[in-house]
């Protein structure tokens, strides 16, 4: 029977006062194997369950009896957080922005992932290509909802085509295997000019809408095109104009949909508004930001959260705001209006041109730390660098070019500090700044 290490132990948890450390391994719950981290969280949700735990020092093996709530976590942390392998993604999509990475990134950037379990606890989005129907099913036994869905079209042959892959044909049937399972659902289209927008994209969304309401929303974004794209698929970047016609044909849609379904359903990300300087939709009509990781409503919601949460004369200073080339403008007026309204503070916005990737590459998650280093001047007249969170890998200090905010603060002589691309915890981290 397969076990599995267990690397932390939640303080102050139920494993905690069990006398589980560290270095144990758990065998099985209730008596039946473990395949991964669905079955997991499945099994340990009962209220009353059995842990047959392996003690690394001495190797012997004892049962745990365990009543708990429903909804209480036993806190185990485990080795591989998926207690297996991660899906590798079996398309050759023709915008893959993996494949246009250059050498010299973090290593688990090159991996390629296309997995349900990773959607379902990290929000990651997949295609389901190399999910069975065997698969679907067992989504559906265990509810592992929501799931985030890479569609990109509803046309088969055309998905087939942009996928690279003659299984991708059949979304709209597993997806409606889950929607008859209750699986809520987001879904995703990476829009390409001359390719899946247009006539593409009404059918697309009209064929989701039809999924409503387990297919809860849809995001569109723009595709990512880097200076690394030598032999591969010719594609053509959003332009001022055609970022203005997607946006007339989304709210036509979003107009309907509200008529149809009581919800807009379909949502632009930022850089169309931006790409076509077109102003921002209001706070309401992102109708909760379900996919605000998606950069839908990122900015309107940074703006208004900083309004609503505003300081008066607390924060003091002086720094540095660094950003990509999109958040640029839209930066600079907030930053105006905090320092407004605090006389002792001052801040300074910095758009960092993407030389690594590409100028047509102008969002701060893809921003590196040497194009940081390279475009800086002196930076000495400031308390300290912001640089948003999103530059980073999530919960870590590293760069998508492998160099941590030590490396980079050592290179440019200045204190750095990661603030959230959220507008009231910014405000706080200044405050905190500023005391």
């Amino acid at each position: 029977m397969k076990k599995f290490k267990i690397t932390k132990i939640q303080e102050n948890s139920i494993a905690e006062e069990l006398g589980i450390t560290a270095g144990d391994f758990l065998i099985s719950i209730n008596g039946q194997p473990i395949v991964d981290i669905i079955d997991y969280l499945y099994l340990t949700s009962d209220e009353e369950i059995e842990l047959l735990i392996e003690n690394h020092v001495n190797n012997e093996q004892t049962i745990f009896e365990i009543e708990k709530d429903f909804d209480d976590e036993i806190g185990l942390s485990f080795e591989n957080p998926l207690l297996d392998d991660a899906k590798r993604c079996s398309n050759q999509c023709v915008f893959c922005f993996v494949d246009q990475l250059p050498k010299g990134m973090r290593e688990t950037l090159y991996f390629k992932d296309d997995d349900s379990r990773l959607s379902f606890m990290q929000g990651n989005f997949v295609t389901l290509t190399n999910v069975s129907y065997e698969q679907l099913d067992r989504i559906v036994k265990y509810h592992i909802s929501p799931i985030n869905i890479s569609v990109h079209t509803s046309n088969p042959k055309l998905r087939v085509e942009i996928l690279n892959n003659r299984f991708a044909g059949d979304i709209l049937d597993k997806m409606r295997i889950l929607a008859s399972g209750n699986i809520t659902m987001n879904a995703q289209i990476v829009l390409m000019p001359g390719i899946n927008d247009q006539e593409h994209l009404d059918r697309t969304i009209e064929d989701l809408a039809m999924l409503y309401p387990q297919v809860q929303s849809v995001a569109i974004v723009p595709v990512g095109i880097s200076k690394h794209r030598e032999g591969l698929f010719q594609l053509n970047p959003f332009t001022k104009e055609s970022s203005y016609q997607s946006i007339v044909q989304i709210e036509n849609i979003q107009s309907k949909m509200l008529k149809k379904l009581g919800t807009r359903f379909a949502f632009l990300s930022d850089e169309f508004y931006v790409n076509a300087e077109y102003p921002l939709p209001e706070y309401d009509t992102y109708e909760g930001f379900v996919q605000l990781e998606d950069g839908i409503g990122l900015m309107r919601k940074f703006q208004t959260d900083i309004i609503n949460s505003m300081v008066t004369n607390k924060l003091n200073g002086k720094y540095l705001m660094v950003t990509g080339l999109l958040a640029e403008k839209y930066l600079k007026e907030l930053v105006e209006d905090i320092v407004y309204h605090n006389k002792n503070l001052s801040i300074d916005v910095k758009a960092i041109r993407n030389d690594f990737f590409g100028e047509k590459i102008t969002v701060s998650g893809l921003i590196t730390a040497q194009d940081i280093i390279d475009q800086l001047e002196d930076v000495s007249i400031y308390d300290a660098l912001l640089l948003p969170d999103v530059m980073f890998k999530a919960d870590e200090d590293v760069f998508l070019d492998d160099m941590n905010i030590g490396e980079i603060s050592e290179k440019i002589k200045a204190k750095i500090i990661k603030v959230p691309v959220e507008g009231k915890l910014f405000l706080q981290i200044l405050e905190e700044m500023s005391r």
